[in-house]
């Protein structure tokens, strides 16, 4: 087994979990924060704003099951990473499209994904291109939220079609 890291965000955290976790090769997916400047922040401190964090999923995969250039394959599909600070009706700079490196490799690997996702939007790709930085989990209600409360409002019309989409775009991929 090849453990591998990917760190990105694209919206709400709940929707990009509710994916990962179904996707052949990912180990785990954690809910968490990253990309700003306050330690330790919570949930409450990010929805602010201030914080500068972006709500992110950490996910483990196995490099030898799916690689990087496929994760972000599906990660360009799951979201609109056009609108800038924004998915659907979340809005802030927490909601931001991101993909975090670790090295060089990585980053390149990001940018070639950008390129050639871009050739399926008319409008220029917007998602943000950062290292990465301190990883804090996000609390314990926001893990594995959409397989907890799928019957909750905002997983059946939000969460839901997205996990749609990637299952009938990405059949081979399911987990």
């Amino acid at each position: 087994m090849k453990k591998e890291r990917l760190v990105l965000g694209g919206g709400c955290f709940w929707c990009t979990e509710a994916v990962y976790l179904n996707v052949k090769g990912v180990l785990s997916v954690v809910s968490g924060y990253t990309g700003g400047a306050r330690a330790n922040p919570t949930y409450e401190n990010i929805c602010s704003g201030a914080t500068g964090h972006a709500e992110i999923v950490d996910i483990a995969y196995d490099g030898d099951v799916i690689s990087l250039e496929e994760l972000l394959e599906i990660f360009f599909v799951i979201h609109n990473p056009t609108t800038l600070n924004r998915q659907g009706a979340d809005k802030g700079t927490q909601y931001r499209s991101v993909v975090y490196y670790e090295n060089e490799e990585q980053r390149e690997i990001i940018a070639g994904a950008i390129a050639k996702a871009q050739k399926e939007f008319a409008e220029e790709i917007a998602t943000e291109v950062s290292l990465l930085g301190a990883v804090y989990p996000a609390e314990s209600y926001h893990q594995n939220y959409y397989n907890l409360n799928s019957s909750q409002g905002y997983c059946q019309f939000v969460i839901a079609p997205k996990l749609q989409k990637f299952m009938s775009k990405f059949p081979d991929k399911l987990g």
